[in-house]
This record gives C-alpha cells, sequence and structure tokens, in this order.
C-alpha cells in the first residue's frame, strides 16, 4: 500500500507489534526538478505499492518548497537562496515530528542527508548515486568550494555516513564508498536502478506524434543524435558539442537533440563558436512517454559523461532501440555491455570515428545494426524496477532486524573536516 498524502494520526515509537513495516521515502522537493531523483521515488513507491510486498505500508515524504526570495524576482541566485533554506531549514523542521510515525525511512537521494539527522539512524537507509557531491571534502585540491559551502556539505556528509544502511546504484560506487572508509561492505548493499516501463521499442501513437511536434519543421532527413541528463561540468557538454561540430563536417544531415535543461551561457556561446546552433534542438523537460519516443527517433545516443554513479539514459535508450555510444568508464560499461560502443572521453578523434561509423551503419541499416539493436533490448532486459524493489525490501528487512537487537546512534567511518 502506498499513500500519496502525509499520515495524520499520531506518532509512534519504537518498532511495532505487527508485521506490518511502515516505510517513509523521503524525496527530493517537486520544485528542484531533479528527474532521475524524482524517478528512483516514483518507481520504487509504484513497485513497493503493486501488492507484491502485502506486509509493508509506503509513504512519500517531501513537503511543497517555502518560497522566499522567489518571490523578489526571477533571478538563479534567489532561487539558490530558496533551495538552501528549504534544505537546510524548512524540509527537516517539517520532517522532524513525522519521524515517529515510520519503522523505516529511506531517503532516496544522498545529496538530502542532511535530513538523517532528524531521524532515527539505526532506522535509515540512503541511497547513494554518486559521490560528487562530496568532492570538496574528499579531495578538495582537485574540488576548490568556499568554506560555508564545505561546511554545507559536511552536514550532509555526516547524514549519510551516520545512516544504518547505504544502497547503491552500482558496483563502482560501493567500491568508491570503501576506498574512502565511509561505511563498512556489511554497511553497503548494490541494487542498480531499472527501466521505466514506458521505455519500449513498440510505437505510441500519440507519445510518437508530440515527439515529432517537438522537432523542428525543417528536420526531414536529418539523422540525429541525442543526449539525455544534466548539463553539469562532468557531463562534458564541451565534448559534446566539439563532437557534434567534428561528425557534421563529415555528415552535414547530423542535428542533435538534448533532454534535461538548457544550455549554460557558456555551452551557448560554444554552441555559436563552433557554428552548431542551429544544428541543436533543446528539448523541455518530458514526461516519460514523450522520453520514449525521442529514444525511439534517435539514432544514437551520445553519452560524453567523464563521471557518472550509474548512466540511466543507456539502459533506457536501449529499452527503446536505441544503440549507444557511451564513455568508457567502468560504470558505463557494466550499465551498458557489450551492446555499446565505449569511447576515451576526452579522444575527441575516437568519438568522431565512432559516432560516424555508427551512423553510417544505421543508414546502411543491415545485419550489423539491427544486432547491436537487439543486444541493446537484451541488455537493457537485464534492468527491473520489480528486482530492485524486491532487493531493496530485503535491505529494510535486514536494517530493521539490526535495529531490534541494537541502537547505535552513529556509523563508524571517515569524518570530513571543515
Amino acid at each position: 500500500m502506498v499513500n500519496s498524502a502525509l499520515q495524520t494520526g499520531e506518532p509512534t515509537t519504537g518498532l511495532p507489534a505487527s508485521a506490518q513495516m511502515r516505510i517513509a521515502l523521503i524525496c527530493d522537493l517537486v520544485e528542484e526538478k531533479w528527474p532521475s531523483m524524482d524517478l528512483v521515488a516514483e518507481m520504487l513507491a509504484e513497485q513497493l505499492g503493486a501488492g507484491h510486498f502485502p506486509d509493508l505500508s509506503v509513504e512519500r515524504l517531501c513537503p511543497a518548497m517555502v518560497r522566499r526570495f522567489t518571490r523578489l524576482g526571477g533571478r538563479r541566485t534567489l532561487w539558490n537562496a530558496d533551495r538552501l533554506l528549504n534544505r537546510f531549514v524548512d524540509y527537516p523542521r517539517w520532517l522532524r515530528p513525522r519521524a515517529g510515525s515510520f519503522d523505516l525511512f529511506h531517503l532516496v537521494d544522498h545529496s538530502y542527508a542532511q535530513l538523517a539527522h532528524e531521524l532515527p539512524p539505526e532506522r535509515t537507509v540512503v541511497t547513494c548515486h554518486d559521490l560528487d557531491a562530496f568532492r570538496c571534502l574528499l579531495d578538495p585540491e582537485a574540488e576548490k568550494r568556499p568554506r560555508w559551502f564545505r561546511a554545507m556539505m559536511t552536514r550532509v556528509f555526516q547524514g549519510l555516513q551516520k545512516s544504518a544502511h547505504l544502497i547503491t546504484v552500482s558496483q563502482v560506487v560501493r567500491d568508491q564508498l570503501l576506498e574512502y572508509g565511509i561505511a563498512p561492505p556489511e554497511r553497503i548493499s548494490v541494487i542498480p536502478n531499472g527501466v521505466h516501463p514506458s521505455c519500449s521499442p513498440a510505437p505510441d501513437c500519440a507519445a510518437d506524434a508530440e515527439a515529432a511536434r517537438l522537432l523542428p519543421a525543417d528536420a526531414a532527413g536529418a539523422i540525429w543524435l541525442l543526449n539525455v541528463g544534466s548539463t553539469i561540468p562532468r557531463k562534458r557538454m564541451d565534448v559534446l558539442l566539439h563532437l557534434l561540430a567534428a561528425v557534421r563536417e563529415e555528415l552535414p544531415q547530423v542535428r542533435l537533440m538534448r533532454v534535461g535543461g538548457a544550455w549554460t551561457p557558456a555551452q551557448a556561446q560554444l554552441a555559436r563558436e563552433l557554428r552548431v546552433a542551429e544544428a541543436v534542438t533543446v528539448l523541455p523537460f518530458l514526461t516519460r512517454p514523450v522520453l520514449a519516443a525521442i529514444y525511439r527517433r534517435a539514432d544514437l545516443l551520445v553519452h560524453t559523461a567523464d563521471a557518472e554513479g550509474f548512466g540511466l539514459p543507456i539502459i533506457e535508450a536501449q529499452a527503446c532501440g536505441c544503440p549507444v555510444a557511451a564513455t568508457a568508464l567502468p560504470v558505463l560499461r557494466d550499465v551498458g555491455g557489450a551492446a555499446a560502443a565505449y569511447v576515451p572521453h576526452s579522444d575527441l578523434a575516437a568519438w568522431t570515428r565512432t559516432v560516424v561509423q555508427l551512423v553510417r551503419e544505421k543508414k546502411v541499416a543491415g545485419p550489423e545494426w539491427q544486432t547491436r539493436r537487439n543486444q541493446g533490448l537484451g541488455n537493457a532486459s537485464r534492468f527491473s524496477w520489480a528486482a530492485a524493489a524486491a532487493r531493496t525490501v530485503d535491505t529494510y528487512q535486514s536494517v530493521l532486524e539490526r535495529a531490534r537487537h541494537s541502537c547505535p546512534s552513529a556509523g563508524p567511518g571517515f569524518v570530513a573536516e571543515v
């Protein structure tokens, strides 16, 4: 059973005598628009409430964002001020009185781990998607940040560290947690993400029509590269834009679809300098069926990130029948399997050769392309939200069993100094 509204009953304390586990899925602020984190919460809630786990009661928790500074205008500094106040003041204050109403708390996004300080640590689980947020603490020379930012992230990091159990989405992230001594092996489980049910090679008339409407009218006959994700530095939009320019020198009909937000000013300037701005279509945030239709319409997904915790667009694209070229990171090789093509992240010549070869292979549409497509479909079928939910329930049961025998106030491990 999944409840979308907040519980209004009186808070309880301790673990219940009944067999039913009451689980709180603690979600990102909706207004922040982190599609991947929202997807994790949505799919876990849906799978856990689908009737397969009758001894489980699940509720998604998240307050509405309190607007203060953004009432004064739309500048990004005002938006960030509202985000920080909501994350570190309003959300903790809202969550605190609800800490007695559930048996286990699951923070679906590690960057919200400051909320763990308001919860019983022995019954708190955090999903750690990557360590990007903590680079300024783990490698301060490489990731220089202001003192106030490091203090803020220390609060988040210590919340992650004190939680009873960490779920990682890949073995690579687990290895990093162990390397930095953030948690011992017995407190870490690897549970990969799944593929959304809308991701399929089968047509969806309404979604396919909407995808076609979003593309330029003059794009008939275009060969579409696709990139899905944010424009933060590690996604390497600079590599993507240079790649687009190089490929278009050989294949002028190649264009790029971007899903995940507008370019930064610097990225937009680079696109103009490379004379590819007119060859790029930046799409708005899409519903899941329309995103699946965009995957189906694309000729090739290009994933240029130089660091990742998982790489969800790779398996989503494969599940829709769209082949993939990705950076040769161990985690992306694990996710994409033998079906994807891999390129060193900074080797523009290799990127260009690989993309041109794959595009020409698609134009011929011979057995090699069909084999590549079928391999992608097979690889994507390894990733299931139903399987992820089942393994997550196993983790919940293990954590609650430990909590019945001991109630540690904090977990051991590395603590960053400010």
